[in-house]
């Protein structure tokens, strides 16, 4: 593989993030088409999932499109669903060779995509670009094998961890740089997810704003019994951007009527121990076809996430202040009593953004 392989691969991965928060159910997938050198074409799977990367790239190449070489973040899909398979359009362009950074797993293609470029005399390479690729699509990837979307958790805290005052003040303990970054990790991810609790204390509109950015996530919360406010932002904004609620079984049938007429979807889940339990919450979430969901609190729900072993990713900007042990702790009881049972996160990266720390973490591979 060439140093121009590389290059051209990292092009299709960044071609590919443009798609997140925007494409689930399907991966967002980046393609870009390159002759003697030179692009000639390039993709990324567009909202709603259609057209594919591939099919975008080849319409821009057109007739350079014959003996080019495509590289493309995930193996084309080889199966008839809404559109034709991506391999067989690959196929019918004449493309001569294609470079593929990760397979995929879903059972309809999972090799076979691959299988079709070759019995067409295509030479194909895998793997250039594979880690980046596997940790941008690990959210299409988890709901593929688990039933469940990628899960960052984000926390805005205190240094010594509070998220809030005794009295329940929390706006703002971070500054306006560090509310531009989340609202910029919201656009990239399908759905923006938080806890009862939050919901009621801080009544959020958990919309993407002051980006030029018109597209919105889904808004989810998580309230067993639905005990939210029927005049609230996300209340009065149901019909416009979607809310879904996740709630259990014991939730009250006109509080779910009341919901529903306001224009909010229900999805019901199971319990674990008196509340929600987390597994089923994001199973449910997956089964809707979330790929990436970007969770904000509160301290109970981010708790139990944590215990269920189901955060992927861990984004906290610090701010340089104090509120000691009265003030609201970021993360919930989580009942440990030995280190070696505390949940542990590898280091990605941290810098400052504006007057505060942002560090992220990843589970560790």
């Amino acid at each position: 593989m060439s140093q121009q392989d590389h290059r051209f691969m990292a092009l299709a991965l960044s071609m590919g993030r443009r798609g997140q928060g925007r494409c689930w159910p399907n991966p967002a997938v980046g393609c870009v088409i390159v002759k003697d050198g030179r692009i000639v074409g390039r993709g990324h799977t567009q909202p709603g999932g259609r057209p594919h990367a591939e099919t975008e790239a080849l319409a821009q190449a057109g007739a350079a499109a014959r003996g080019a070489t495509a590289y493309v973040t995930l193996e084309p899909c080889s199966h008839h669903g809404q559109t034709p398979p991506c391999a067989e359009a690959l196929i019918a362009a004449g493309i001569a060779r294609v470079v593929v950074a990760v397979g995929d797993s879903d059972g309809r293609v999972a090799g076979r995509g691959f299988d079709m470029l070759r019995a067409a005399g295509i030479l194909v390479d895998v793997g250039i670009g594979a880690a980046e690729a596997a940790q941008d699509l690990q959210g299409f990837f988890l709901k593929t094998e688990q039933s469940r979307p990628f899960l960052t958790l984000k926390l805005a805290a205190t240094l010594d961890g509070r998220i809030a005052t005794a009295t329940g003040e929390s706006q703002w303990i971070t500054g306006p740089e560090a509310r531009r970054r989340v609202h910029m990790r919201r656009a990239r991810h399908d759905a923006v997810l938080v806890g009862g609790g939050t919901a009621r204390a801080d009544d959020p509109s958990l919309t993407v704003r002051d980006l030029g950015i018109d597209h919105q996530p889904v808004r989810v919360v998580a309230s067993r019994r639905l005990d939210l406010p029927l005049m609230s932002k996300l209340a009065r904004s149901a019909t416009e951007i979607p809310v879904w609620l996740a709630h259990g079984p014991d939730a009250d049938a006109e509080l779910l009527r009341t919901w529903a007429d306001l224009g909010a979807e229900l999805l019901p889940c199971d319990l674990s121990g008196g509340h929600l339990s987390p597994k089923s919450l994001l199973q449910a979430l997956g089964g809707k076809g979330l790929t990436r969901v970007f969770c904000e609190g509160g301290g109970a729900l981010a708790a139990s996430l944590l215990s269920a072993d189901l955060v992927d990713e861990l984004v906290v900007f610090h701010a340089g202040m104090a509120m000691g042990a009265e003030g609201t702790p970021g993360i919930g009881a989580m009942g440990i009593a030995a280190l070696r049972d505390a949940p542990r996160f590898a280091l990605v990266r941290h810098e400052p953004v504006g007057g505060d720390i942002m560090s992220v973490w990843r589970r560790p591979t």
